[in-house]
């Protein structure tokens, strides 16, 4: 803006007279440069109340915003609903039927099957006979479906009884036939023969002081249906005979089980089984 200043006014001279005097001159200044200083403080004046650029629109101050953080939801935990697999309905699998009207062990309902012959071995003289412990050989095949194993009551040797086994059924599992010793020897009765009681029991033995303990038992308990005491040699291999008195049977087969005992700790060390027949 153009700060307009007026200018000293010029003293006219009237037609035909003088000048003013000195005296007038100098109001007549202090007068203009008072007008000048007045119109340059109101020219300030304007130029400071002037909003910048010459922009007649109101200028307003924003708002002033105050931000609000709100506080983090936190979704409540979802509990998921218990899955339950459906139960799975297979077909119990049944072990296939055998003939073991041979087989002394095992023996008896739901009885265990042997994919080993020596497992059976050992089971057979531990659970069937009575033995305390077992050291078993290898298994020596006689043809494709039968063997037999050797046992022993202890590692440092000792009396051998022979186990033997034979394959039945069409699961290929391994059924104890019977065992021998050299040390007691049957007579009679024979091998799957019928017996009645009581039983004449016949053969010889060697064994402590003679004595060779006698059984008669039934498929499926070790508790025997009747039992007594043959006498043999003490020596050497002597004959022996007696008579054993059995309860009724209610299978329709058993065996024979004749057993002797060391002298020093009176535990088991040969056994004779054979499979029986009850005539009823």
């Amino acid at each position: 803006m153009s700060l307009i200043t007026p200018s000293e006014p010029v003293e006219a001279v009237p037609e035909g007279g003088s000048p003013a005097p000195p005296r007038d001159r100098s109001r007549r200044r202090l007068y203009v440069a008072l007008v000048t200083a007045i119109a340059v403080i109101a020219a300030l004046v304007a130029v400071i109340a002037w909003p910048d650029g010459g922009d007649d629109t109101a200028t307003t101050e924003p708002p002033s915003t105050t931000l609000t953080t709100a506080a983090p939801t936190t979704a409540p935990p979802t509990t998921a609903e218990p899955t339950t697999a459906p139960p799975t309905t297979g077909t119990p699998t049944t072990a296939p039927p055998v003939d073991t009207s041979t087989a002394v062990f095992p023996s008896g309902a739901g009885a265990t099957r042997y994919t080993d012959p020596v497992a059976a071995a050992r089971a057979f003289a531990l659970d069937f006979v009575g033995f305390s412990d077992v050291v078993a050989g290898p298994f020596r095949a006689g043809d494709a479906r039968s063997g037999e194993v050797v046992i022993r009551d202890n590692p440092n040797g000792g009396p051998a009884t022979t186990v033997m086994l034979r394959q039945l059924g069409a699961d290929g599992s391994w059924w104890v036939i019977g065992s021998a010793t050299d040390s007691i020897s049957v007579g009679s009765p024979g091998t799957g023969e019928d017996i009645a009681s009581p039983v004449t029991v016949t053969g010889s033995a060697l064994a402590w002081e003679g004595f060779v303990a006698v059984e008669i038992r039934q498929d499926g308990t070790r508790e025997p249906l009747g039992n007594g005491v043959v006498i043999g040699g003490g020596d050497v291999m002597r004959p022996f005979s007696g008579s054993i008195t059995f309860g009724t049977p209610t299978q329709p087969y058993g065996a024979l089980v004749l057993v002797s005992h060391s002298g020093e700790n009176g535990q088991i060390i040969q056994a004779s089984v054979q499979r029986v027949a009850f005539d009823r």
